[in-house]
């Protein structure tokens, strides 16, 4: 099994009951399809971890299930911008601290607003990225949230 990562222990020092998946990634396919089919859950609960820009915020993060796509607006709405857009993926390391297909909602370099499709707090499991390819956490939704200080959220 991998290291853990600063994600894990992120919810080591908070005492939050997790297992680790590792999974085989392809970089032709980072697609959330493929790590449901992976680690052997539905679409419902693999979460996929989105890094924006708000106009009056500035970085923000999304989590949603991997089936659905963001709605922009409704995540402008909850984060208090009036137009929010995706940061484009070359900066996604810089901002985030983790490479695209590896964006875990918990340890990023920087702490930035986490919104969370509010579907995860009823979900158990849910999985997210441990913050590297290949490596998936499960947790429970709530405890996701709770640990991460996330905004539950309508953002599908």
């Amino acid at each position: 099994m991998a290291g853990k990562t600063i994600a894990c222990r992120m919810l080591d020092a908070k005492k939050i009951r997790y297992t680790l998946h590792e999974y085989e990634w392809d970089e032709n396919n980072l697609d959330a399809r493929h790590v449901a089919e992976q680690v052997g859950l539905s679409l419902e609960h693999v979460f996929k971890t989105l890094v924006l820009k708000g106009d009056k915020t500035g970085v923000i993060m999304a989590c949603i299930p991997s089936h659905k796509e963001l709605n922009l607006k409704a995540l402008a709405l909850a984060s208090g911008n009036k137009k929010v857009e995706m940061v484009p993926v070359k900066d996604i390391q810089g901002v985030t601290g983790y490479i695209r297909g590896g964006v875990s909602p918990l340890g990023v370099k920087k702490r930035y607003p986490l919104y969370i499709d509010e579907s995860a707090d009823v979900l158990n499991p849910i999985s997210i990225s441990a913050g590297k390819r290949g490596l998936q956490i499960f947790v429970k939704g709530s405890d996701l949230i709770a640990v991460a200080e996330a905004v539950p959220s309508s953002l599908t």
